[in-house]
């Protein structure tokens, strides 16, 4: 039997259709717009009560938001792309786009963070004073119940979606509600207290914890982006369907290779069959060996390549007593 190729998107057919992949779309690009919206509006508020104020920690509030709101655009205008399909110029679709927009979101989050520590930092040195607490404390409770209502719903779809552009999303509204929260209770303090230095000082506290979400959205999206193999429980039932196949006269494999871009998941390995069998027979093995991984495996694009039996190597045949461990 000569080598060949057997390769499509036979997995995610079986596990979603075209349907389930246009709703998973749609559902991503109505979740980014729920949180360009809730940014626009807070942003405005912000800046209302921050200048009535004077609060410092309000007005780089308002920053931060704003900050929000270019990473709600990016990420709305990566899940429509992402959501367009493979063309000419890109053979592989553009999911890898939501890694990078969920890279440019953590770029977003630092760069916030420096603005927030710059502002507070300019403010304990010219003494400046918060006027108006009351309305600061109410409008910084608005933000941190706002934002968390938002970022528990753009959570919720990016799990069901596998989207790491909401996901970077819905991490990066979580520190705006934890910066507000830090708000709330500087205001309170500064109420109780009268210390106005207490206000910037709990600015540079918020920039120092949200600069800890920045750096891990950037690793994990530059992981993908570098193209990281799929994680060890994803692989071993990747493997664990291949060995399956011994019946169906699968003897070996080897050069399983993974990836991911996006919500996708990339698959390639080489199939060793049988001798005897025939290229129909394989063929159509090895498609239902593909159903079989995207039924493991959310969203799976399978290539395998076919291979005779003399291309099996030593300790990575499939079988009685064949090895567990295969590269």
């Amino acid at each position: 039997m000569s080598s060949a190729t057997a390769g499509g998107q036979h997995g995610v057919d079986a596990t979603s259709g075209a349907g389930g992949v246009e709703s998973g779309s749609v559902r991503k690009v109505r979740t980014a717009a729920l949180s360009v919206f809730s940014n626009s509006a807070l942003i405005l508020l912000k800046v209302i009560a921050g200048t009535l104020t004077g609060s410092i920690a309000i007005l780089t509030e308002a920053v931060h938001s704003s900050i929000d709101l270019v990473a709600s655009i990016v990420a709305l205008v990566s899940v429509r792309k992402a959501g367009e399909p493979a063309d000419e110029t890109h053979r592989y679709g553009h999911e890898k786009i939501e890694n990078l927009s969920a890279a440019i979101e953590g770029i977003l989050i630092l760069v916030g963070s420096a603005a927030i520590a710059f502002e507070a930092i300019r403010h304990l040195v010219g003494h400046g004073r918060v006027r108006i607490v009351g309305l600061g404390i109410a409008v910084a409770g608005v933000s941190v119940v706002v934002n968390v209502v938002v970022s528990a719903v753009i959570a919720r779809n990016a799990k069901r979606t596998d989207s790491p552009a909401l996901a970077a999303d819905a991490a990066h509204l979580r520190t705006d509600a934890l910066t507000s929260g830090a708000v709330v209770v500087g205001l309170s303090l500064v109420a109780l207290t009268g210390a106005q230095w207490i206000d910037p000082v709990i600015a540079l506290a918020i920039a120092g914890a949200i600069v800890f979400t920045g750096v891990r959205l950037l690793a994990g999206s530059g992981r993908v982006l570098v193209d990281e193999a799929l994680p060890i429980e994803e692989v071993a039932a990747i493997r664990s369907a291949v060995e399956e196949f011994g019946p169906r006269g699968v003897v070996g494999y080897h050069e399983l290779r993974t990836r991911r871009a996006g919500s996708r998941r990339y698959v390639d390995l080489h199939v060793q069959f049988r001798a005897g069998t025939s290229l129909e027979g394989a063929h159509r093995v090895a498609h239902e060996l593909q159903d079989t991984i995207g039924a493991r495996l959310r969203e799976a694009d399978v290539l395998i390549h076919l291979e005779p039996e003399d291309r099996v190597r030593p300790g990575q045949e499939i079988g009685p007593g064949a090895p567990g461990d295969r590269s």
